[in-house]
């Protein structure tokens, strides 16, 4: 397999956000663009691509905040898909993470996203219960998520 994972480059922004559309991780609340950015900002080190020649076939977004270590936007292209694309940069990323002293990482998966949950649990990631929550500080973008209530 000729598959490189290296890190994020600016020339790779029109591949990558094509991919997370590809792959159906944006939603209309979420600029792609500007979690690219964002990213850009705070551990850029931890912002992968896998690469096929010239040609971006998978990411992952990574960042540890000192307690633990985060994977977001893991994809690979459908045309990569089943070549360990995603075990590759999952590696990579908890490669670096170790490096940098995390104990431990985590990811969150869409409860219907089943496919993500098995491959996540080949590679010895454990599901827990928690209750998920979050607050919007900066809207990206029209059609975001009903208000509560």
């Amino acid at each position: 397999m000729s598959i490189i994972v290296r890190s994020f480059e600016l020339d790779d922004e029109d591949a990558v956000v094509a991919l997370w559309e590809e792959a159906g991780l944006t939603r209309p609340w979420n600029d792609p663009r500007a979690d690219i950015r964002r990213k850009l900002t705070v551990q850029p080190e931890l912002f992968l691509v896998a690469v096929d020649g010239d040609t971006v076939v998978g990411s992952v977004m990574s960042g540890y905040d000192g307690h633990r270590g985060w994977l977001y936007y893991l994809a690979a292209a459908a045309s990569h898909r089943g070549r360990g694309v995603g075990r590759l940069l999952v590696a990579e990323a908890e490669r670096l993470l170790e490096a940098l002293g995390c104990p431990k990482v985590q990811l969150m998966v869409r409860p219907e996203n089943t496919g993500a949950r098995g491959f996540y649990d080949a590679l010895g990631y454990e599901p827990f219960e928690t209750w998920a929550t979050g607050k919007r500080l900066v809207v990206d973008g029209p059609g975001g998520p009903p208000p509560p209530g």
